[in-house]
């Protein structure tokens, strides 16, 4: 499998090769690269009253950009921005099920956004679980009821460092199994 990820709008070079290094690193067969280009963060999926931006919004407009890309499986987005969905205050990301696009974002992955000092190592293995999270569901994977696994729902930033960025056996298996069906690039 081989991902792209993409920035949304301006992200730090080091959040988007972290998330590739970290993708390449967990799942089977696969490699990872930034991509060449960066698409604008769009206006319409900003809420000025929640000071936020739809994902699901921003999710379909990377969803766009991925059909257009035949040489990459899955595409990552990564956004600098806090993000929520309809129903909840805010998300961590968001992906298709099964589908060829995925989000981040880094805004409450920080430790600064919890009044703590800034760490960089913290950070970066936080956006590595976040993305392999959000691309196990491109591979179809649900949550885990196991709360070490990296597909386990994470409702706040102490469920995502607690966490393992690693797939317990059953999701490696199915991540796996998933990989080995997709459709050979053009």
């Amino acid at each position: 499998m081989k991902i792209g990820v993409l920035a949304i709008a301006q992200v730090p070079q080091r959040f988007l090769a972290a998330a590739a290094h970290g993708l390449s690193e967990v799942l089977p067969d696969t490699t990872c690269e930034v991509t060449s280009t960066a698409i604008a963060a769009p206006e319409h999926a900003y809420d000025k009253k929640r000071r936020q931006y739809n994902s699901t919004q921003i999710l379909s407009d990377i969803q766009a950009y991925a059909q257009d890309r035949q040489e990459y499986n899955r595409i990552l987005g990564i956004i600098d921005a806090d993000i929520y969905v309809t129903g909840l205050n805010y998300v961590f990301g968001e992906a298709y099920i099964q589908g060829k696009a995925a989000l981040i974002s880094t805004w409450r992955l920080k430790p600064q956004y919890y009044a703590e000092e800034p760490d960089r190592g913290a950070l970066e293995l936080r956006i590595v679980k976040e993305a392999i999270h959000e691309v196990g569901h491109t591979l179809g994977l649900q949550h885990c009821p196991r709360s070490y696994c990296v597909m386990h729902f994470s409702n706040s930033i102490f469920e995502v460092d607690k966490k393992q960025s690693l797939f317990c056996d059953q999701c490696y298996l199915n991540a796996a199994v998933a990989i080995n069906q997709l459709e050979p690039l053009t």
